[in-house]
């Protein structure tokens, strides 16, 4: 179950999640362009899923990392892309609408 959750659910509070987001974390849209155009969480930038492994350049550095979609489920892979990539500062944010609502 915990495996689960952590692939979709995010495996985090909504209040670590929050104070992440609140701290500045790196928010990455992990949905397609054309997704990503019709509407995201407030300062997120656009990776996509299938771009991740070219583009992880863009994380190092990052004190903590918020990856969301749609669903929760490409971001769970995201995830794990990153993780078994080095880095240890990851949060499954679930859906950019849950990402979103977090924001103050």
């Amino acid at each position: 179950m915990g495996f689960l959750s952590n692939m979709f659910g995010g495996g985090n509070s909504s209040e670590e999640l929050a104070k992440c987001i609140d701290e500045g974390a790196f928010l990455v849209d992990v949905r397609s362009q054309d997704e990503f155009a019709e509407g995201s969480a407030r300062g997120a930038v656009n990776i996509p899923l299938d771009t991740l492994a070219q583009n992880l350049n863009s994380f190092k550095g990052k004190e903590n990392i918020v990856v969301f979609c749609r669903s929760g489920n490409r971001s769970g892979q995201a995830k794990s892309i990153l993780e078994q990539s080095g880095f240890k500062n990851v949060m499954n944010g679930g859906t950019w609408q849950d990402v979103a609502a977090l924001q103050n």
